[in-house]
């Protein structure tokens, strides 16, 4: 390992799944490497991919391959990342690639952890609030081991002192990042979609009936009694792992209700795993964005970010990054599943350009703080601090009488969904 006192550049491995492999975590983690490479251009960066089926088609960086359902692969990676002569380890945790969802947890982690020997900063992409024990007790794992834990949102940094018992000084807060606001206006946007004198309304990312996308469905019979120029553009194939169990019902069940409501003319699907500059034109081009999750437990969101990185009004759900990211007027919440609030919002969004512009200057200035460089300098930082330091425990704060007892929380899906 490098003189640690010497640092100026680092050698990192990044735990998490990677191209071609279609999730979210596997995008972020692509965005957040080139951030940090445009930082550091000294930076050595390479991939540990998690992978359920093997593939020959990796990036040059994936130098290790590990299997996602079996805890002896991890154990081994431990090995081989010691062997390699890293300063650093950056893990993107996400509970469904480190474990199975069963009646408990079951935590894959623990002996990679235990034998992991290069200081390690752990990227949690969700923090279930009401832990059951066992969650619990992988997230305490998991901070015993870490330099540093890094979180999305300031709520999620909360839910880690107050239910799980982390000490908040170990725990670091990096906005999700986003794209570079377009620069292409709205209008032309609108004209190379083959949406031109439309009022756009979006959603994009995985499908799953997770998302309550059925009741913005409904909603638009509403929007589009009001403004018959609306349309309702929901981009993004369903989610690979709900596809492997249902195929397309959900989404058949979402085309069945647009066919019964006779809205065929106002709710459209891109079924497409789309690219970053075809996501970044369709937010561009919209006038409100909606996400009507039904998780209200939700702490990440990034869907939402890039959303608020173009500048866009979202109307939402309360969902737990919502009620934080849209605070100050930066956005409209509504009640979860039910049509008419999401109607009512957009509708009042559509028909007063004075209120969406003042939210849209709101979000954008927000969205600037997510800046995919700002982003990038922020985990380097992370980074070279554990590295300085080493492999630190942090040891967990206890729990006092009067904080909220832990409860059984459900399983998640086996991947993280990019939403």
């Amino acid at each position: 390992m490098a003189d640690l006192h010497l640092l100026t550049s680092l050698n990192v491995a990044c735990i998490s799944t990677c191209p071609p492999r279609q999730c979210g975590i596997a995008t972020f983690g692509t965005d957040l490497a080139r951030a940090m490479r445009q930082v550091d251009v000294s930076l050595d960066l390479r991939f540990a991919a998690v992978e359920v089926e093997p593939t020959d088609d990796y990036a040059a960086d994936v130098e290790w391959r590990v299997s996602q359902g079996h805890a002896r692969h991890f154990a081994r990676l431990a090995d081989e990342l010691n062997a390699a002569s890293l300063d650093a380890v950056l893990l993107q945790h996400e509970f469904g690639l480190y474990g199975h969802w069963g009646p408990t947890f079951d935590d894959y982690l623990g002996r990679f952890l235990s034998r992991l020997e290069v200081p390690l900063v752990s990227l949690l992409h969700s923090v279930p609030p009401q832990p059951s024990p066992s969650v619990r007790a992988a997230v305490e794992q998991l901070a015993r081991h870490s330099a540093s834990l890094v979180v999305m949102a300031e709520s999620a940094r909360d839910l880690l002192v107050t239910q799980y018992g982390i000490g908040r000084r170990g725990i670091r807060v990096v906005l999700h990042g986003v794209p570079a606001p377009s620069s292409v206006p709205r209008a032309q946007l609108r004209r190379e979609l083959g949406v031109a004198d439309r009022h756009l309304i979006t959603t994009f990312g995985f499908l799953d009936p997770h998302k309550g996308l059925e009741h913005m469905v409904t909603a638009m019979g509403a929007v589009a009694a009001t403004f018959p120029e609306a349309l309702y553009v929901i981009v993004g194939r369903t989610h690979p792992e709900l596809a492997r169990r249902e195929g397309e019902a959900y989404r058949d069940r979402l085309d069945a209700e647009v066919a019964r409501r006779g809205l065929s003319d106002h709710v459209c699907f891109v079924d497409e795993y789309v690219d970053l500059d075809t996501i970044v034109a369709y937010l561009a081009a919209t006038d409100v964005y909606v996400t009507p999750y039904l998780d209200m437990d939700q702490v990440t969101s990034g869907t939402l970010a890039y959303a608020l990185g173009q500048g866009r009004v979202v109307v939402s759900t309360p969902y737990v990054h919502a009620r934080e990211a849209l605070a100050n007027g930066r956005g409209l919440l509504v009640a979860p599943g039910e049509a008419a609030p999401l109607a009512d919002a957009v509708i009042r969004v559509l028909g007063d350009p004075t209120l969406r512009r003042r939210i849209e200057i709101r979000a954008a200035a927000y969205g600037s703080t997510m800046a995919w460089p700002r982003v990038g300098a922020q985990v380097l930082d992370v980074l070279r601090r554990a590295a300085r330091r080493g492999s630190v425990a942090m040891p967990p704060r206890r729990l006092t009488a009067d904080e909220p007892a832990t409860s059984a929380v459900g399983a998640a899906d086996g991947t993280h969904a990019f939403s």
